[in-house]
């Protein structure tokens, strides 16, 4: 059972207890401490996810809202100014048409006609007096938004100029230094690149190392070679001045054969036939003889 909920709520209660019974809260400053190291760490995590070029698009956006709703106001305030203009036309209207029949009820007499023509009109006269003025305060309006209007589009411009421009330089400062983290070798995907190198490197030598204790230790006698190819230096060294006196003992037998080689071809061409009978003598010493018996 996790006991965290279960802490929580034996603090809460000794917090109420203690608000009970009207002393101090002991828990109080404990909560304001978590409440305070839990808002700087979501303010530092909020500030790493945070993108300064996103940030400013959601601001340019958010402008462009408020312009539309601006320009919205100034369409509508423009309608209602359209229309008290038609309202004004028509009583305008209404008040001629009353203005002639009234002269034309005088005209034949009928004054009583005249006076009820005047009077409507004497009433729509008084429509069209406060029409004008809310005519006329509208159009102030209209007028006050319209500039609001176009100093907010003037706002909005430059806003979207510095953001690109902003958006812009960030971007090259980013590009640069994640440039400047590969060329050092600090970046995240250069630093494990640099980490496997140097672990090859690493490994690399320890080999190079061990082989070369192991060729020491062969060529000393301390390791037995069971391959029975490898000789220790003093069995080398040995080898190598047999096979120099051997060399030497065959280079001189064949300077001794060439020197004595015209001479000895002379001598058994000139003692062939004494060498003859003595091949024979000696064949008969060789041949044993039998006596009669």
């Amino acid at each position: 059972m996790d006991a965290g909920p279960v802490l929580w709520v034996l603090s809460q209660t000794c917090e109420l207890e203690s608000v009970r019974r009207g002393r101090a809260k002991p828990m109080s400053g404990v909560m304001k401490r978590m409440g305070m190291i839990f808002r700087a760490k979501a303010n530092k995590a909020l500030d790493r996810a945070e993108d300064p070029r996103e940030t400013l698009d959601y601001s340019y956006q958010k402008q462009l809202e408020l312009l539309q709703k601006v320009r919205r106001g100034v369409a509508d305030v423009a309608t209602s100014r359209k229309r008290l203009e038609l309202q004004l036309n028509q009583l305008q209207s209404q008040s001629s048409k009353l203005e002639d029949q009234g002269r034309k009820a005088l005209a034949l007499g009928r004054e009583d006609l005249a006076r009820e023509a005047l009077s409507r009109r004497a009433a729509l006269q008084q429509q069209v007096t406060d029409l004008e003025t809310q005519h006329s305060t509208l159009q102030g309006e209209e007028e006050k938004l319209t500039l609001a209007a176009q100093r907010l589009q003037a706002k909005v411009d430059a806003f979207r100029t510095r953001k690109e421009t902003i958006k812009a330089t960030y971007t090259a400062a980013q590009a640069q230094t994640r440039i400047g983290e590969a060329f050092s070798g600090i970046s995240e995907e250069m630093g494990d690149v640099g980490l496997a190198i140097q672990r090859a490197e690493d490994k690399t030598a320890q080999l190079q190392a061990r082989a070369g204790a192991i060729d020491e230790l062969l060529a000393s006698g301390a390791l037995d070679d069971s391959s029975g190819l490898h000789k220790d230096d003093i069995q080398t060294e040995l080898d190598r001045l047999s096979g120099g006196t051997d060399v030497e003992l065959e280079l001189q037998r064949m300077k001794a054969e060439l020197a004595g080689g015209s001479s000895a071809q002379q001598q058994a061409i000139e003692g062939g036939t004494g060498q003859g009978s003595a091949q024979q003598q000696g064949q008969q010493q060789d041949t044993p003889r039998f006596d009669k018996q």
